[in-house]
């Protein structure tokens, strides 16, 4: 066991921060069942006239995309990295070092706002999107913890640069 100057902070171990799975936002019938339950702003008794129209016939269309979605990936951001991986295979699927990630931005696509999504694109210095994590709830939080992670990396990288130099 190495000793660590502060806690859970590693220089040489690559350790998971924060999981996410994809919403149903991220395909494009969940979308456009986002933007069906959205398309009539109109309220009885204080809920919307769409809920009661559209909510019980496409529940079962959407249980089922859930399910689906919980078999197909999840997004797994580390101190080092931004991941994608097979939730049945267990298999990482892509991969991107947080030295190479310059901006990280939320695109929200019409339907995702119902289910409170949105696509998190990943930008290289030159502009060029790295990767795209699609549908992920509560974007922001996760967006956040990316920015953070790649601000804190870029500190350690810094800090040890110092240190090696002074050696």
């Amino acid at each position: 066991m190495s000793v660590q100057a502060i806690a859970g902070v590693s220089p040489t171990l690559e350790s998971r921060i924060m999981t996410e799975f994809p919403s149903i936002g991220a395909t494009t019938l969940g979308r456009l069942i986002g933007q069906l339950l959205d398309s009539v702003p109109a309220k009885i008794c204080g809920v919307k006239l769409s809920y009661l129209i559209f909510g019980l016939p496409l529940a079962p269309l959407g249980l089922l995309l859930f399910l689906l979605n919980r078999l197909g990936s999840r997004y797994i951001l580390t101190n080092r990295s931004v991941q994608i991986w097979s939730t049945m295979g267990s298999q990482r699927t892509s991969s991107v070092d947080l030295n190479d990630i310059a901006s990280v931005e939320l695109d929200e696509l019409p339907g995702q706002s119902f289910f409170r999504a949105a696509d998190i694109r990943l930008k290289a210095a030159s502009g060029q999107t790295v990767m795209v994590l699609s549908g992920v709830a509560d974007a922001g939080a996760f967006q956040n913890a990316i920015r953070g992670a790649v601000q804190s990396r870029r500190l350690v990288q810094s800090s040890l640069a110092t240190m090696n130099a002074r050696k």
